[in-house]
């Protein structure tokens, strides 16, 4: 039940989750695929998967990561759209826009998700409410007419996104706090951000199977069911209580690409791994980090797959991460590759790097000089020759969590 303190807890957050993104921008763009199942693909080809499905699609049952030959089983009809990221990233910047001429927004969590925080008379359901529908109006009149998003309003960020899930697609919900916690009895564990399989799994484990057990243990249990702090967190945010999320270090960087056939040899496999190096190492000193490790990844015919990863003084320079992908290439098995991905590992934050006798300054300079170059000209401007054969290979692709810069 809740209780009185619980019911002095004000609408803090809105949260605005943009519907089938990738989806809904070519059926933005394109008039003729509205209204029609579509499934956008980082590449024309059977061997991958879908990274947005539209809502047509949806109710076919193809989802996002579903296999391209899959997809086209459960919905014959279904268009398949090379995905566009940079035309995403500049959507994504204008939507950023639209939704700030209404309210600030204080955290971008991905390419598709953003949250506000609400102040004063803002956290009233009716001026939230209104706010929400200006923001839903402002992306249809200053980005695009079809576009469509989902905002969920809580006390705070956890529960605003698990109520911007409830209604999809356009949806608006507010979860206040006088309807905690009985309002989230009917989710499912799976619902809530950071219960994936393995964690919906020791749920189990420790014999809570709904909703309404989890938010009857107490902060202690949900402790040690997490093995950590996460847990009595988790406790707070399902009484609506605006605790802060830990800061996070960022664990890797990488890059991965499915080879079009005409790449399946291993010199061009070859010349696609440099340039996802060469890619990582540039996000890498954008993020001001270091690296101490890289590991290299392949997929041959035959969906065997096959990866080695060595160690690096630590680094940032990108001639030091192909010399040590050099290195791994010569240990790569036969075969005909049919993907490879570069991952830099052992991150370590510019503020914690220890300087060592064999960093060479020169380099640094010259990682300097041509980030410059392609952030004021464009990506791709100015590379290392090995590339060249595949510059328009593994053009920039987007990670949910990290949204580039427009140049």
């Amino acid at each position: 039940m809740s209780t009185p303190e619980a019911n002095t807890k004000p609408l803090r957050w809105l949260f605005l989750d943009l519907n089938s993104y990738f989806a809904s921008i070519e059926q933005e763009l394109r008039p003729e695929l509205r209204n029609k199942p579509i499934g956008v693909v980082p590449v024309m080809t059977n061997a991958t998967c879908c990274i947005a499905v539209s809502y047509e699609g949806k109710a076919f049952g193809v989802k996002t990561g579903t296999m391209v030959g899959d997809a086209k089983k459960l919905c014959p009809a279904m268009q398949f759209i090379e995905a566009r990221h940079q035309l995403y990233v500049e959507y994504h910047h204008a939507i950023v826009q639209a939704v700030e001429s209404c309210l600030p927004v204080a955290v971008v969590m991905s390419i598709d998700e953003m949250a506000c925080r609400l102040m004063g008379s803002e956290q009233s359901l009716d001026k939230a409410t209104r706010i929400a529908k200006n923001m839903k109006q402002a992306i249809r009149d200053k980005v695009g007419k079809t576009l469509r998003c989902s905002i969920g309003l809580a006390p705070n960020r956890f529960l605003a996104k698990v109520a911007s899930d409830l209604q999809k697609p356009d949806g608006l919900v507010a979860i206040q706090a006088a309807d905690l916690p009985q309002i989230l009895y009917s989710l499912k564990l799976e619902d809530f951000p950071g219960v994936g399989p393995s964690m919906h799994k020791r749920l189990l484990l420790h014999g809570i199977q709904t909703v309404e057990q989890l938010c009857a243990l107490p902060k202690a249990h949900l402790h040690k069911v997490w093995e950590g702090i996460v847990g009595e967190r988790f406790w707070h945010w399902l009484r609506g209580d605006d605790i802060a999320e830990a800061p996070t270090q960022k664990g890797t960087v990488g890059h991965s690409h499915i080879l079009p056939p005409d790449l399946r040899n291993d010199e061009a496999a070859f010349a696609v791994a440099q340039k996802l190096v060469q890619k990582a190492a540039m996000r890498l000193r954008k993020m001001r980090y270091y690296a101490g490790g890289l590991q290299l990844w392949l997929r041959f015919l035959g969906e065997q797959s096959w990866a080695a990863k060595t160690t690096m003084v630590e680094c940032q320079d990108t001639l030091t991460m192909l010399e040590a992908l050099h290195v791994l290439w010569q240990q790569k098995p036969a075969g005909k590759p049919l993907g490879v991905g570069a991952t830099l590992f052992d991150l370590v934050p510019a503020h914690l790097h220890n300087l060592s006798l064999f960093e060479d300054p020169k380099r640094d300079k010259l990682m300097q000089a041509m980030d410059a170059i392609n952030m004021k000209f464009g990506t791709d401007k100015v590379y290392f020759g090995g590339v060249h054969q595949v510059k328009h290979a593994a053009p920039t692709r987007i990670a949910f969590t990290s949204i580039p810069d427009l140049f």
